[in-house]
């Protein structure tokens, strides 16, 4: 697992556009906003919870056609499966650095694009708390979207299909969590869901990957 973990850096990093396109859709989707609807910090406060976890999702499902589509074209993907490994910790692994690559920067610079909707202090670290808890899940998910449709013509089309209705609890309790500091309420019952939605996909995820998987190579 920690090879293929690192393979999957490496190779990822030898493509720096692949990395780098969801972190820049990522901050040109935040920063239209003040653009479009003005300076007024009050306005672009009670929006920024929304837009800022619509666009790490929508970030987040730019790279969802390739997390197994290379590997697949080139045969890495069936000599994975005839691997004496379980193919659910392979999924995982790839889930792992599908997430390192795509989510973790998405959470290192929100507080920066969280400055600049005028967020207050105190909801910038429930921000970057949600969104550690969320984008996991995003991969998760999306990793059982991206292994059904591998191989499809128009599977991109077809993963954002499949995995956005998945993903409306995560944006409601993530977002909900940052608007609720900003209104003064409780967020403790937003996290705990997080942190179940996450409990939940690492366990059932990456097994529901692999059986797409093994369908998809069939």
């Amino acid at each position: 697992m920690a090879r293929l973990f690192w393979r999957d850096l490496t190779v990822a990093m030898r493509r720096s556009t692949d990395v780098l396109t969801p972190l820049v859709f990522f901050v040109i989707v935040v920063s239209l906003f003040p653009l479009g609807l003005g300076p007024e910090p009050a306005v672009l406060r009670t929006i920024a919870p929304g837009v800022i976890w619509v666009a790490a999702l929508l970030a987040t499902m730019l790279s969802l056609n390739r997390l197994f589509a290379n590997d697949h074209a080139d045969g890495t993907l069936e000599q994975m499966a005839l691997a004496p490994y379980p193919l659910a910790l392979l999924a995982l692994t790839k889930t792992a650095a599908h997430w390192t690559l795509t989510g973790l920067p998405l959470v290192l610079i929100s507080p920066l694009l969280a400055v600049q909707m005028h967020l207050p202090e105190s909801a910038i670290g429930t921000l970057v708390l949600s969104l550690l808890l969320g984008t996991p899940i995003l991969s998760l998910l999306g990793a059982v979207g991206a292994a059904l449709t591998l191989g499809l013509r128009g599977g991109g089309v077809l993963v954002s299909l499949l995995v956005l209705p998945l993903y409306t609890p995560i944006l409601i309790f993530g977002a909900g969590s940052v608007a609720g500091v900003i209104a003064g309420i409780d967020t403790e019952a937003h996290f705990s869901l997080l942190g179940a939605f996450l409990a939940l996909a690492l366990t059932f995820a990456p097994w529901a990957a692999a059986a797409a998987l093994r369908v998809s190579l069939d």
